[in-house]
């Protein structure tokens, strides 16, 4: 063979090792994807985006469920709200419960809808109330303030003639307002969130590889205390407390009772420097100028909000946040329940419900009515 055949006959060989070398590279990256996808369906029922949960409601503005979708471990009733169907117009003699919230309160970790806190406190407050039909909607919405819940309560929820309405926010206005700060002191490059990349939005592989660095690259700021937001948390919440009086009061003239519930989280302030780490992960996410520590203190000042605007409006308090162990049996990241966080929740708020006298007059009048002769 000459010496060019040589040549062609080596280059061929690199080229073909080259190929071989792609192409094992590809097949391990699209076995990382269907095995992320694999596990994820495993464990939520579906590898579904969160958008694909939802839809645009003209009438409010608002991104809501899908009508109707079952997707995975998620199911959605035919007026647009995770959870069993109801009945339009509400009937006699029914206490209907509304839930107004966030991703907290839709609980997309969770193993099944009646596993979701909402659902867990309406079956508790039903056996303990045999003689009274008992229903909820909940008005979860995932990335939802409080302005969105009030919206939401206009035109979606109130027109279902719900007899209690109970409330539960902090993170999302918390997050919001602090991503606005960061970016007034020069801290962050704007108040809003960090867009995924292209590659993010198509592979969850990608996508779940982009958000740990995202972490990892906040909580390695927050060691060396680079770039972070020094802020008095006494001095936060104010435009919270504005919005929240406005939902409850908008609350209360659509139902009989209304309930405020303080917000729990994984984070506590009795936690080592790595158990509070490992516990704003999610957190650091929304907000990488954080310090764990100053997400702590701004926690706890928007549950003193909420604290102060009950009192303030006459609404039940639903207290004992940390009732609900911080560790990661009962939560998924920073704020998001397990089953047993889930289960948790459902107790303190069906107590504070079942102890609080307007709840029962509420109960009673119905037994009352039902038992009239007709």
């Amino acid at each position: 063979m000459s010496v060019e055949g040589d040549r062609l006959s080596v280059r061929a060989k690199y080229t073909l090792l080259a190929a071989i070398t792609v192409a094992l590279l590809a097949l391990t990256v699209a076995a990382a994807e269907i095995a992320i996808r694999v596990r994820q369906t495993l464990k939520y029922g579906s590898h579904a985006r969160v958008e694909e949960y939802y839809t645009h409601d003209e009438k409010s503005g608002l991104r809501v469920p899908i009508a109707g979708l079952k997707l995975g471990k998620i199911e959605v009733n035919s007026l647009g709200f995770r959870g069993p169907e109801i009945k339009t117009p509400k009937p006699d003699g029914t206490v209907r419960i509304a839930f107004l919230g966030a991703s907290t309160t839709w609980c997309a970790e969770v193993s099944s809808n009646s596993k979701v806190w909402a659902h867990l406190v309406t079956e508790g407050l039903q056996q303990a109330n045999p003689a009274v039909r008992l229903d909820y909607v909940n008005g979860g919405v995932s990335g939802f303030g409080v302005d969105a819940s009030l919206r939401n309560l206009q035109h979606r929820v109130a027109p279902l003639q719900p007899d209690i309405v109970v409330i539960y926010h902090a993170t999302n206005d918390m997050s919001s307002e602090l991503r606005a700060v960061a970016a007034a002191r020069g801290v962050a490059a704007s108040a809003s969130v960090r867009s995924e990349s292209w590659l993010a939005r198509q592979s969850l592989l990608w996508n779940l590889a982009e958000k740990n660095w995202r972490i990892w690259q906040a909580q390695r700021d927050a060691d060396s205390n680079v770039g972070r937001l020094e802020v008095d948390a006494e001095t936060l919440g104010e435009p919270f407390r504005k919005d929240l009086t406005e939902l409850v009061l908008a609350a209360k003239r659509a139902a009989k009772v209304v309930a405020l519930a303080t917000f729990s989280t994984q984070l506590r302030i009795e936690q080592s420097a790595e158990d509070k780490r490992r516990a704003s992960a999610s957190a650091m996410y929304y907000m990488p100028f954080m310090h764990p520590d100053g997400l702590i203190a701004s926690y706890r000042r928007y549950n003193q909000v909420i604290r102060e605007v009950a009192a303030a409006t006459g609404a039940v308090l639903i207290d004992g946040e940390d009732t609900i162990p911080g560790d990661s049996r009962h939560f998924t990241d920073t704020v998001h329940f397990t089953d047993a966080g889930s289960e948790r929740m459902a107790v303190r708020v069906r107590d504070a419900l079942s102890g609080n006298e307007a709840v029962r007059s509420v109960l009673r009048s119905v037994v009352a009515k039902n038992a009239a002769p007709r």
